[in-house]
């Protein structure tokens, strides 16, 4: 496993924080983030920003990028956060067959949109995403 993308929607709060995390736990996987309608050139949100560097993380530099098809070529594993997200990357993408999943899915859950919803909306999400990275970095690591 030598490349993941994460996706989300703007590419400015959750695949953001779902990179950052992923890549902190593999620093010899490329690791990078997309969004399937994303606020290109973009920083990550400030709430965002915030709660990773509470962690010791930072995402000062992260901007926005929209998801495209060499993205998608080039990526080993592909992360998006909702079901939604998987059906309309899998039909826009055909080349994701394979290596498409949720983020969440060792647990079967999807990662909600905190945009624009306030600090415990985004604590929500970045729990559901640790716990999505966390699984997938153990499966990797097995890959490895």
């Amino acid at each position: 496993m030598k490349s993941v993308l994460v996706i989300c929607i703007g590419n400015i709060c959750r695949s953001p924080m779902g990179q950052a995390l992923i890549a902190a736990a593999l620093p010899h996987v490329d690791v990078k983030s997309a969004g399937i309608g994303a606020l290109v050139g973009h920083s990550a949100d400030p709430l965002a920003r915030e709660l990773m560097a509470e962690r010791g993380i930072d995402i000062e530099h992260h901007r926005a990028r929209q998801l495209t098809n060499q993205m998608c070529q080039q990526a080993d594993l592909i992360l998006v956060m909702d079901e939604e997200q998987r059906l309309h990357v899998n039909k826009n993408h055909p080349l994701t067959r394979g290596k498409l999943f949720r983020l969440g899915e060792v647990a079967r859950v999807d990662i909600p949109d905190p945009y624009r919803l306030g600090r415990p909306a985004f604590e929500r999400a970045l729990k559901l995403i640790d716990d999505g990275a966390s699984a997938w970095v153990e499966r990797i690591k097995k890959l490895s």
